[in-house]
């Protein structure tokens, strides 16, 4: 469309929107280390105003979390990336998602991998996310996310998108041999991103540095208050 700045349309819809992924890009993700090509070219394609409110899609492109109701937050793109890039990503992975909240992060976890299976407790969440991914190689269902997804098991890569006070060991065990998985663990106001490799009988971790998530609410995590 071209845009008339006479006439009122929405912020998504201006042609801004690209440039900003393009700002967002360059001056966020890779100007702070994030090196994966194909990690790049799906921050730059997937639009992140469409996953979050209408009163905030003039903040979609910043790099900080926005609330997406139900207590949950749509996470900062720097950190999205980064944990994407831990997961060693190279095209062709079964990849298990905990925490679907907005569907922005299975948006790009579609774009780079073979098939997401995504899961996510709240199912209005879940619903609304639906809406928005027009993606053949995403399962969604709604279930206990620190239980996994057992039925679709194993996978090459999980990625858990809360934080947990302990490693759920019903992810790892759905983890095939050789795959990693990454998580925040830690307490409710502060956590560490780890990488997990199962190497046969072996869990090797490694500390990714510091973050903040909402909870992991499970079996296997935090009780709902």
């Amino acid at each position: 469309m071209n845009y008339d700045p006479k006439i009122p349309v929405s912020p998504a819809d201006r042609p801004e929107s690209e440039r900003a992924r393009t700002l967002m890009v360059q001056n966020q993700l890779a100007s702070r280390g994030i090196q994966s090509q194909s990690i790049l070219d799906a921050f730059q394609k997937v639009t992140r105003h469409l996953f979050v409110k209408p009163e905030d899609i003039g903040q979609a492109y910043e790099d900080h979390p926005l609330s997406i109701g139900f207590g949950q937050t749509i996470s900062q793109p720097y950190m999205v990336a980064y944990m994407l890039e831990a997961l060693d990503l190279r095209g062709g992975e079964k990849i298990l998602e905990i925490g679907t909240g907005s569907g922005y992060q299975t948006a790009l976890l579609a774009e780079i991998s073979a098939h997401v299976y995504t899961v996510e407790r709240i199912p209005e969440l879940l619903k609304s996310a639906q809406t928005k991914l027009d993606y053949r190689n995403i399962s969604f269902q709604v279930r206990d996310g620190t239980l996994g997804w057992p039925e679709m098991a194993p996978f090459d890569r999980i990625i858990v998108s809360a934080g947990s006070p302990k490693i759920p060991e019903k992810l790892i065990e759905q983890l095939k041999d050789k795959g990693i998985m990454v998580i925040p663990v830690g307490n409710e106001f502060h956590q560490d991103l780890f990488r997990v490799v199962r190497q046969g009988d072996q869990i090797i971790k490694e500390r990714k540095g510091g973050c903040v998530f909402v909870k992991l609410i499970g079996q296997e995590g935090w009780q709902l208050d």
